[in-house]
């Protein structure tokens, strides 16, 4: 190596080591001057590392001043600049640069970064068709991001189809079966995912927190308090100290299945470990059977404690609290609360959990005021259907038909509606105007709902 080598091989490592210290964009502007003085601006490992910083920390504008001056930008630059895209929403972008790369600079970082943001079919399989063409699907983290991008389209056969195709070294990746088993979560199959995690555990492959959090969640949709039971026997027990994550995801299961005690002895031996979580589930399970006071209680309890601030999930459950206990009162003052002392916007959950709960105490006409005040974007056939349905309960016939016309602007083909304003004209005894309702139905070809579906049959092994 020549002298001259020797000191720009040294500058280029003390420039690189000045990265480290690097914690601010204004640290970076500095940084950046001392390269364009030390003549470095035309490095492309040097720029890649204010890119990837700009990129990761969303300042998107000062990384296309750069990159938009680099002349032969490799993959690593291209995939920064589309992974910082994908990080601040800004789809278009990422898929704009994606299109403006040659496919030798294409590889699979540039893939598994797109998919984590796509949220088209088409695009996604347009994607899909690359990747192949490019012979990347070898490649297990982007089969993996092939998963979750079907899973999170709703594509799930085509999600098993790329899960099935894996490589056979991959049908031990912990990561491919999480992918999917999510998938099946994500698109509420809940039975099949529990199905899979079945078929995963023998074939050896041990479950981390992520498998557990996800089937413990497929548990609490279906109720499937057995295989819950299991999962927490046979694989949370045996960690010496179970994650915050688990805890919550046992609570929220057990909650769910309706078993209250087991939910709460695991919320109270968390102890330190609890983070706001872990009260927001705790909180929504005691409200969703009924036990209104106790969920105020601990609402009450964790403001004392001052360790955790409340979010919009934790009023939800307050509201549902107070819903289902029928505390008018209190309702509206946490509604108000939080709006005033915590800064937050009600959402169209947070209206629905009002109306629900003026419906609940015979409060229509201050339901239907509520919904009129609402922010447009909040208003959704759902709310207007929690009114409809309280209409139904106390026989308000009047104000039922203003509120049908809402919900049939909004969807006007959904069954439960039409039984509803049927089962009110029946519970007040006007028999023609509820056989008109059952007609219009038949016209329009509208079936009642179906039932949901139980548990059914879940294999559960020992192991």
């Amino acid at each position: 190596m020549s002298p001259k080598d020797a000191a720009l091989w040294k500058a280029e490592g003390t420039v690189m080591n000045l990265f480290k210290r690097c914690s601010t964009m204004r640290h970076l502007k500095e940084l950046h001057g001392h390269i364009i003085h030390t003549n470095f601006h035309q490095n492309n490992l040097v720029l890649g590392k204010i890119v990837l910083f700009c990129a990761l920390s969303g300042h998107m504008n000062y990384a296309v001043s750069i990159f938009d001056r680099i002349q032969n930008p490799d993959s690593f630059l291209w995939n920064t600049m589309i992974r910082g895209f994908g990080n601040i929403n800004q789809t278009q972008k990422a898929i704009h640069l994606y299109h403006m790369m040659k496919n030798a600079d294409k590889d699979s970082f540039t893939f598994t970064f797109l998919l984590k943001f796509v949220r088209s079919i088409t695009l996604g399989k347009q994607l899909h068709c690359n990747i192949l063409q490019l012979g990347l699907t070898n490649h297990t983290y982007v089969s993996n991001s092939l998963i979750h991008m079907y899973g999170m389209v709703n594509d799930i056969e085509t999600a098993h189809q790329v899960f099935e195709e894996m490589q056979p070294d991959a049908a031990a990746d912990l990561v491919a079966w999480n992918s999917i088993i999510h998938c099946h979560v994500y698109c509420r199959s809940y039975k099949e995912a529990l199905n899979l995690f079945t078929r995963m555990l023998k074939r050896r492959v041990q479950p981390d927190d992520a498998t557990l959090v996800v089937a413990l969640s497929a548990c609490g949709a279906i109720g499937a308090l057995d295989f819950g039971r299991w999962i927490h026997s046979s694989f949370c027990m045996q960690q010496q100290e179970i994650t915050t994550s688990v805890s919550n995801s046992l609570v929220d299961m057990y909650a769910k299945c309706g078993t209250m005690e087991e939910a709460y002895k695991i919320f109270r031996e968390m102890k330190s470990r609890k983070n706001i979580v872990s009260w927001n589930v705790m909180i929504l399970g005691l409200a969703s059977h009924g036990n209104g006071e106790e969920a105020l209680a601990l609402f009450r309890e964790m403001l004392k404690e001052n360790v955790e601030r409340p979010n919009d999930i934790t009023f939800l459950g307050v509201l549902c609290a107070c819903s289902h206990g029928g505390m008018v009162d209190e309702g509206r003052r946490y509604f108000d609360t939080m709006i005033r002392d915590y800064n937050i916007q009600p959402t169209t959950k947070h209206y629905g959990c009002m109306v629900d709960l003026f419906g609940r105490a015979g409060l229509l006409d201050e339901g239907y005021r509520l919904i009129k005040e609402m922010p447009v974007e909040c208003i959704n056939a759902i709310v207007w259907r929690t009114l409809l349905a309280a209409c139904r309960i106390h026989g308000d016939v009047e104000l039922g038909e203003k509120v049908r016309k809402h919900v049939l602007e909004l969807e006007p083909d959904h069954s439960s509606d039409y039984v509803l304003l049927a089962n009110m004209y029946a519970s007040t005894g006007q028999w023609t105007e509820m056989s008109k309702e059952r007609r219009s139905m038949q016209e329009k070809g509208i079936h009642k709902p179906e039932p949901a579906e139980s548990e059914g049959h879940i294999d559960v092994i020992s192991l």
